[in-house]
């Protein structure tokens, strides 16, 4: 999967968490679930960087 369909998939992920916490009313809980999200996408991004790092030295 390349990784604009990924943040694609990330994008609409997060339009319908804000959809639902907007009705819910649930606002201070869809931003804290942002933070939570983009701090798991940079560890999953530096994380993957290291593997090919890795694989190409060897």
């Amino acid at each position: 999967m390349t990784l604009v369909l990924r943040q694609m998939g990330y994008g609409f992920f997060a339009v319908l968490l804000a959809f639902v916490s907007f009705f819910t009313g649930e606002m201070v809980t869809f931003v804290m679930l942002g933070f939570i999200l983009m701090s798991l996408l940079n560890i999953n991004s530096t994380l993957q960087a290291i593997l090919q790092k890795m694989n190409h030295r060897d």
